[in-house]
């Protein structure tokens, strides 16, 4: 990996002799967690865990007229998971990103490769920050843009686990394939934004793989005059998983007053399908987010769609964020009220009341100097007798998580012609 590392550094430095810049910049991240009740309530006699993660990226950028080049190389660890004499890493040094970007003219430019994809509050399509690991894709996304307030995307990805002479299953847990479209508009005090998103996933039908599609349709837009900021989405999916049709939908909304100059209030709802427990055929009504930031919603303790609570009885979230900010401060406050939406019954089938439980999130950052941040956190979730039976453990235990993090984001080196 030295090797690697020294031999792009002087390769792509070779090239800064035409090009406009090069930079290579460093992200350091550890972050303290104190977790007891995280995800999912606190079974019984069960002890907190504590623990501190570490995310470590070495970027390279290098960017001309027609031509950009990104890589990112990745590790991250948990401090102690190997020993101080180990010779090996557990997780190695990874790729997050590696993709290469080229303007064919003044309106058509191509971008491949290994790369995040992140479009307006990340509900569908995110890069998944808060997560040590991040998300990125292998794609291929061609743009046209005819001015600077209206684009368009078409975006492919088709996976296979290796290069191979004929057919063989995917078994990787992950996508097989998407393509989507994209149109991204502004006028005046609106942002505007459309998608529509078909993805295949793979599934076992009689000892052979299948692979079902399901679509994902839907807009995003967004208002921003003086003081007032306000946003909506609505999505709708529909095709099939696994053999089951698909007809779910998700709609959100969300208003923002900047109160005076460092203070800001806001309401936001959303909604997103579910299946009810007692449900008799076997259609999904459940919407999935697919590849969206899900940490950023419904709560940072997250009890929904991170990697859980996906083809269940769905979600209404109305929550009331507060944030303060303030020189190198900023604080922010948002109270959660959780309840299903679809229908949750016991065992007995005694049909369950709809509300989950309420969430306090509480973070506090510094910014300590221009690439040194600091911040801390602490949520905690009071939940009903309906969470315990959807998530099991203990409703009465004290659920609560803190966590606190340095990021450290220098630029090592930069070069512009």
């Amino acid at each position: 990996m030295k090797k690697l590392i020294i031999f792009t550094c002087l390769g792509t430095l070779g090239l800064t002799t035409f090009a406009q810049e090069f930079a290579i910049d460093l992200q350091l991240r550890p972050r303290v967690e104190y977790r007891h009740g995280y995800k999912t309530l606190v079974p019984d006699n069960a002890d907190a865990a504590t623990f501190v993660s570490q995310r470590s990226r070495l970027n390279f950028n290098y960017g001309s007229e027609r031509l950009q080049a990104y890589i990112s190389l990745q590790n991250v660890r948990t401090w102690g998971d190997v020993g101080t004499l180990s010779a090996n890493d557990v997780n190695g040094t990874a790729i997050h990103e590696a993709w290469a970007s080229f303007k064919l003219d003044s309106l058509f430019s191509f971008k491949m490769g290994r790369q995040e994809i992140i479009y307006d509050d990340s509900r569908i399509f995110g890069n998944v920050d808060w997560a040590q690991t991040g998300r990125s894709h292998d794609a291929f996304i061609a743009t046209y843009q005819p001015n600077a307030n209206n684009r368009l995307d078409l975006g492919l990805a088709l996976n296979e686990e290796d290069e191979t002479l004929f057919k063989t299953d995917y078994n990787v847990n992950n996508y097989k394939a998407f393509q989507y479209v994209r149109y991204h508009t502004n006028f005046d005090d609106f942002n505007l934004s459309l998608l529509a998103l078909n993805t295949g996933f793979t599934f076992d039908q009689d000892g052979t793989q299948e692979v079902d599609y399901n679509q994902t349709f839907g807009g995003y837009l967004a208002f921003g005059k003086q003081r007032l900021k306000a946003n909506a989405s609505a999505y709708y999916q529909t095709g099939q998983i696994a053999n089951r049709n698909l007809n779910a939908y998700n709609v959100a909304g969300n208003l923002h007053l900047q109160t005076t100059t460092h203070l800001n209030i806001g309401i936001g709802a959303e909604y997103l399908s579910g299946t009810s427990m007692n449900r008799t055929d076997s259609d999904i009504t459940s919407f999935n987010p697919l590849f969206g930031t899900n940490h950023k919603f419904n709560g940072w303790m997250d009890y929904f769609y991170v990697g859980n609570h996906i083809n269940t009885v769905g979600l209404l979230d109305i929550n009331l964020p507060i944030k303060y900010q303030h020189e190198k401060w900023t604080f922010q406050l948002i109270p959660h009220v959780f309840s299903a939406a679809a229908t949750v019954v016991d065992l007995n089938g005694r049909v369950q009341d709809d509300y989950l439980g309420t969430e306090i999130d509480v973070s506090l950052g510094y910014k300590i100097a221009n690439d040194i941040d600091f911040q801390m956190g602490y949520s905690q979730m009071f939940a009903s007798e309906t969470m315990q039976l959807l998530k099991s453990g203990n409703k009465d235990a004290t659920t609560n998580w803190a966590w606190a993090m340095f990021v450290f984001k220098p630029t090592l080196f930069r070069h512009t012609k």
